[in-house]
């Protein structure tokens, strides 16, 4: 009987430490090309399991949907989309998800679920719910003022380059997260116009967000804070810093630690500019039909793709520079939507604040528009992707990421979501009441790792010690 408990002691440990193996393997080759990568946990270059490890599109193939499947694959064909990612959630649990068409159509590779794509604007979404946190836990409050001695980004730098402009110091953190900060695009995007502000203010190359602020801080704004709305990608950038200001850590590493990590979300990054940049699951991005190169932001005088270098994605930070799964952002939802089945990242009070309804004409925080129906949208485009999440009154979430622009550029997010409503009102009742979040292995934690979980039979104290007797293990 000794015998018999050791030898299925010593199995357990020999498949936890082939799973430790083959999991660190993982995370090497998840390293490769030296990038940073925020899922190495300080504990040891171990990865956490992410449900874009284990989903595939095999998991999402049922006969009842083979029409819906036909409908996606025809979408591709309609827009010349090289691919696109599709994830579907029904009261916090994730029914469906399956990729489409190519994910690097160079290489061969199929788009999976498992796939992570840039999702532009929707990182907005996620740094809205970075403030809420911080305001959560009284480190700042949405009616504190941005510049100004007694602002949050009061540095000397900022001060100097306003001015005179007093009404700098009127712009409240509300106002940047409900795009009513006074910024407007009369000088171009700032955040898209890199080439331009390099010349403007003779810098010697593309400025770092310090100096981008700065610059644009020296220009008037376009309306009284408050007053008036215009969508302000910039407005998110100096979200990002206030974020960092107060945090006193970088964004990335802030959101990834107070919200998506608890939130479930392992695989979510902040994008790179170019291809060699990527990471190994990351998809390739294309261009529309007759796109033309352009120069590179930097003016490094290349020509480039415009998804590969016409812009400084990394520099949008949480503007626009998050990537992600369809079905990882199903879980960012999912913990903030205010639903029991899986518990939020944010208080009750941060999500009602972020869902409620003014007005047609005023955003809510973080979302695009939320209607007091319970629907929820927030879109996403720049060259080479377009994202749209699209929650419904009865529960459903329907998340969709290409990874192609289209000469409609944003306006394809209505087409989008009509090929949503087309698909619900055909085959939502099709869809399985499975949970594909289940599938995500639970996790010990064992000599500073997580390891999966592993069932094995009630064995003696001593078995997984290093004094087991005549040395088993």
């Amino acid at each position: 009987m000794k015998r018999s408990r050791l030898t299925i002691a010593a199995a357990c440990a020999a498949i936890a430490a082939g799973i430790f193996i083959f999991q660190a393997a993982a995370s090497n080759d998840r390293h490769r090309g030296d990038r940073h990568d925020s899922r190495e946990e300080t504990s040891g270059a171990f990865r956490d399991f992410s449900i874009n490890d284990t989903l595939s599109n095999r998991m999402s193939e049922y006969e009842a949907l083979k029409g819906m499947d036909r409908l996606f694959e025809d979408y591709l064909k309609r827009w010349d989309l090289k691919g696109m990612s599709v994830a579907v959630m029904r009261n916090d649990s994730l029914v469906f998800a399956k990729g489409y068409g190519w994910a690097d159509e160079e290489r061969g590779e199929r788009m999976g679920p498992g796939n992570i794509l840039r999702m532009a604007s929707v990182s907005k979404l996620i740094t809205a719910a970075g403030i809420m946190k911080l305001q959560e836990q009284g480190r700042l409050s949405l009616q504190d003022t941005v510049f100004g001695e007694s602002g949050i980004l009061c540095d000397s730098a900022f001060t100097a380059a306003i001015g005179r402009k007093r009404n700098y110091m009127q712009i409240t953190v509300e106002d940047l997260l409900r795009h009513k900060g006074g910024f407007t695009c009369a000088y171009g995007d700032p955040m898209f116009t890199t080439r331009d502000i390099i010349r403007q203010f003779g810098l010697e190359g593309a400025p770092d967000k310090e100096t981008l602020v700065r610059c644009v801080l020296k220009r008037p704004l376009g309306f009284a804070p408050g007053e008036w709305q215009k969508y302000s990608n910039f407005g998110y950038l100096l979200l990002s810093m206030i974020i960092e200001k107060v945090s006193g850590t970088d964004y990335e590493s802030y959101v990834q630690r107070n919200i998506l990590r608890p939130a479930g979300c392992m695989d979510m990054h902040m994008a790179g500019n170019h291809y060699e940049d990527r990471y190994p699951n990351e998809v390739r991005y294309y261009m529309h039909a007759g796109s033309e190169l352009c120069p590179e932001f930097d003016m490094s005088g290349r020509l480039v793709e415009k998804c590969y270098g016409g812009n400084d994605i990394t520099g949008l930070s949480g503007a626009g520079a998050w990537c992600g799964s369809p079905a990882e952002l199903c879980r960012f939802v999912a913990a903030i939507d205010g639903k029991p089945q899986i518990p939020d990242v944010l208080s009750k009070e941060s999500v009602d604040a972020m869902t409620e309804y003014f007005d047609p004409q005023t955003f809510s925080l973080g979302w695009n528009d939320t209607k007091p129906n319970g629907e929820w949208t927030r879109t996403g485009t720049f060259s080479g992707t377009s994202a749209l999440v699209k929650c419904f009154p009865d529960g459903e979430c329907w998340i969709m990421i290409t990874n192609t622009s289209t000469w409609r550029g944003p306006g394809l997010a209505r087409y989008n979501e009509a090929l949503f409503r087309k698909c619900r009102e055909r085959y939502s009742s099709a869809l399985p009441s499975k949970d594909l979040f289940s599938l995500v292995p639970e996790r010990i934690r064992l000599s500073g790792y997580l390891l999966p979980e592993i069932q094995c039979p009630e064995l003696p104290a001593y078995v997984f010690t290093l004094n087991s007797p005549d040395s088993t293990l």
